[in-house]
């Protein structure tokens, strides 16, 4: 039986510092209109992680 990975939290991400990915700005794009904001250009990963999760529940996408 497969266990699922746990989260890790954004800020302990290796790869955390790194520019966002095309598909997290994309996705960031879509939220950001729904939600009548911005989205600040330069984010790295974990940041835009951390936006999307935000947005998520303010816009009620979340999961």
């Amino acid at each position: 039986m497969v266990q699922p990975n746990p989260e890790k939290d954004p800020e302990q991400w290796t790869t955390g510092d790194e520019p966002m990915t095309g598909p997290q700005k994309s996705y960031l794009q879509t939220l950001a209109q729904e939600a009548g904001e911005e989205v600040p250009e330069g984010l790295t990963k974990a940041q835009a992680s951390e936006l999307i999760d935000e947005l998520q529940q303010r816009t009620g996408r979340g999961a």
